[in-house]
């Protein structure tokens, strides 16, 4: 039994073991050697960007669309998600780099060179922050896993993580835009950063170079045009064009022959130095310094990578742990943070490729790792001449994904107004301020509508019985049907809606008291009541079939089936009601009752009858009380 345990459990932990012995070699491994291969160049082309944007050396950007690919591929769920390094996460962690290690220490460190790659001690010191931002972001994002807060993501709704990927993704254009026009910009960040960085280009707009620009428009125009035919006839067509590679080695071997860098002075890539380094722990003196960052990145990369994933298994039908994608990031984040990674997280882009390439499983992410592992080694040092621009071009349009998610708003419009509400200000406090600020506000907004909206909805409705339900012939009887209410409880009843639900059904007992009180011929009593009617086949707009007495007992039948759960303020609501129904004369019965909810009422000792009050259905609760009631009669005529 031990034995079987650790198996299950071995399964639930590292899926690797489910899908990778049931891996189909002759039907999936040419689809995803296709997709590997398409995804190494948006892999290394992403790593260099994102590491520049994380403000690290480029080559630190390679190792991190390496490693964590592979930690994932072992750990994670997603068949579509191709982990590596992310704009979001990178933006975030350039925020503890320029803190720490402002550019200004460059002066006096450039010149002296580590013993790694031959870098620069500068260089170094912030890939140290950087990798420190991702261990310790791993580590929370394991720490979440154990505490099984991956329960928790209903809190972030689609509006929300919609408008929080398309601020992130308009920051990341922004932060593009410099090299786009070949400016030399100052980083810029914090509150408003945003806009201070477009007040800076208006401010010297001059200074733009028009080599970069055109070269930046050209790029741009040829990749949305090359990715949209490859789109339009990817049915047509066994292999797209690998637009981004092409472009890469075209504008790398131009810039080369022209010496675009010393004539035009067009930014380079620069020199990438060769092979992977030792292991070695980030500094852990800085860690308390970066606990911002680090919440950002556990917290932005993973709700970014688990929309992926989860879009993943609905369109390929299967599913996916929310905890276990906790750990999976987790340990993608913590042990590639000794091997010099910035901070990792799945991207949309490289997730529609794998779409449009007809990926299969986790295998082409592998296969994308051995050639990132080749670049590394040996085509490396020839991206040296790489333009900034192109590589920029190259970002901007891998974005378009995210940036389309502005047709949403529409459909938000069209459903629910305080849902584009939602959208909407996310967003522009995504921009406004940073992604996690963005995140964190759309959370605490959702919560906030779901207090002020859940004591207002309908906590009661009326319960229609069909006659094959009753078990019983409703004509023969239905004066005493007429004295049957049922009402269906919709929602938990909790200190949320507590309230409501007590006037509501305070309400209901107190129209019963005065339909008892009226007299049998009172044709406007049906109509009077909102909330309750008798049950089918009752009497209810005609003249009853017998007279009614003053003082019968009348009945409320609550159908607990939507009570799916309740807490103590609930609870006593509950048990108030019935018993001040008592005193009127009513008796409340509850059917269809969560074993918890019985076992609460029972406790709490306040409902102690000689009848019962629980019953397993309405049924049953509908012929119980026409038993009583023909008992009662019998007695009456025993006496006569």
């Amino acid at each position: 039994l031990r034995c079987e345990d650790f198996k299950v459990w071995g399964l639930r932990r590292l899926p690797v073991l489910e899908w990778a012995p049931k891996y189909s070699w002759k039907t999936d491994l040419v689809p995803d050697t296709i997709s590997g291969m398409m995804l190494a160049v948006q892999q290394v082309t992403q790593g260099l960007a994102f590491a520049i944007l994380s403000s690290v050396h480029p080559v630190f950007g390679l190792y991190g669309s390496l490693f964590p690919a592979i930690i994932y591929a072992v750990f994670g769920m997603g068949r579509h998600v191709a982990t590596g390094t992310f704009a979001l996460t990178s933006l975030i962690s350039a925020n503890a780099v320029e803190r720490l290690v402002p550019p200004m220490n460059s002066s006096f460190t450039t010149s002296n060179h580590s013993v790694v790659l031959g870098l620069s001690d500068f260089e170094m010191q912030r890939i140290g922050v950087a990798a420190a931002v991702s261990l310790l972001g791993g580590l929370i994002q394991v720490a979440m896993f154990v505490l099984h807060l991956g329960s928790a993501t209903f809190l972030l709704t689609e509006p929300v993580i919609s408008a929080m990927t398309t601020g992130a993704a308009t920051h990341v254009v922004t932060s593009q835009v410099k090299y786009l026009l070949g400016m030399k910009m100052p980083y810029i960040s914090g509150p408003l950063g945003f806009f201070y960085i477009y007040a800076y280009i208006f401010e010297n707009i001059k200074s733009i170079q028009l080599e970069a620009l055109l070269l930046s428009v050209l790029s741009i125009v040829l990749l949305v045009l090359v990715k949209e035919l490859n789109e339009k006839f990817k049915g047509k067509i066994k292999v797209v064009l690998p637009i981004d590679l092409v472009l890469i080695i075209a504008t790398s071997v131009a810039c080369y022959y022209a010496d675009m860098e010393f004539n035009y002075g067009l930014e380079v890539v620069g020199h990438i130095p060769e092979g992977i380094p030792p292991p070695r722990p980030p500094p852990m003196n800085i860690l308390p310094e970066v606990v911002t960052e680090a919440f950002g990145v556990a917290l932005v990369g993973y709700v970014a990578s688990l929309a992926l994933a989860q879009g993943s298994a609905k369109k390929f039908n299967y599913s996916v742990d929310d905890n276990q994608e906790f750990l999976a990031h987790g340990l993608s984040n913590v042990i590639p943070s000794f091997f010099f990674c910035i901070p990792s997280a799945a991207a949309m882009g490289r997730t529609a490729l794998l779409y449009s390439t007809g990926a299969k499983t986790q295998v082409a992410c592998l296969i994308s790792c051995i050639l990132v592992v080749v670049v590394i080694y040996a085509i490396g040092p020839m991206l040296y001449w790489l333009p900034m621009c192109v590589l920029a071009s190259i970002i901007v349009v891998g974005l378009k994904g995210m940036l389309i998610q502005f047709r949403d708003l529409k459909k938000y419009w069209n459903v629910d107004k305080i849902d584009w509400s939602i959208w909407v200000s996310t967003y522009v406090f995504t921009i406004c301020f940073a992604a996690n600020v963005g995140l964190l506000y759309g959370v605490i907004c959702t919560i906030l509508i779901v207090v002020f909206r859940f004591p207002r909805a309908t906590t009661l409705s009326l319960k229609q019985m069909k006659e094959v339900d009753c078990r019983f012939k409703p004509e023969a009887d239905s004066e005493s049907l007429q004295l049957v209410k049922i009402v269906s409880v919709n929602n938990p009843l909790v200190f949320l809606n507590a309230k409501k639900f007590h006037a509501d059904l305070l309400e209901i007992i107190r129209k019963e008291s005065t339909e008892a009180q009226q007299l049998p011929g009172d044709t406007n009593k049906c109509e009077q009541n909102t909330l309750l009617s008798p049950l089918p086949n009752g009497n209810c707009h005609g003249e009853s079939s017998a007279q009614q007495l003053p003082s019968e007992k009348r009945t409320v039948i609550l159908d607990c089936s939507g009570l799916t759960f309740f807490d103590y303020t609930g609870l006593s609501v509950l048990t108030q009601i019935c018993m001040d129904s008592k005193k009127r004369n009513i008796d409340v019965l509850l059917a269809n009752c969560k074993a918890s909810l019985i076992k609460a009422v029972k406790l709490s000792g306040k409902l102690e009858s000689e009848s019962p009050i629980f019953f397993e259905s309405l049924s049953s609760a509908v012929g119980a009380v026409q038993l009583h009631r023909n008992v009662c009669k019998l007695n009456e005529y025993s006496e006569v």
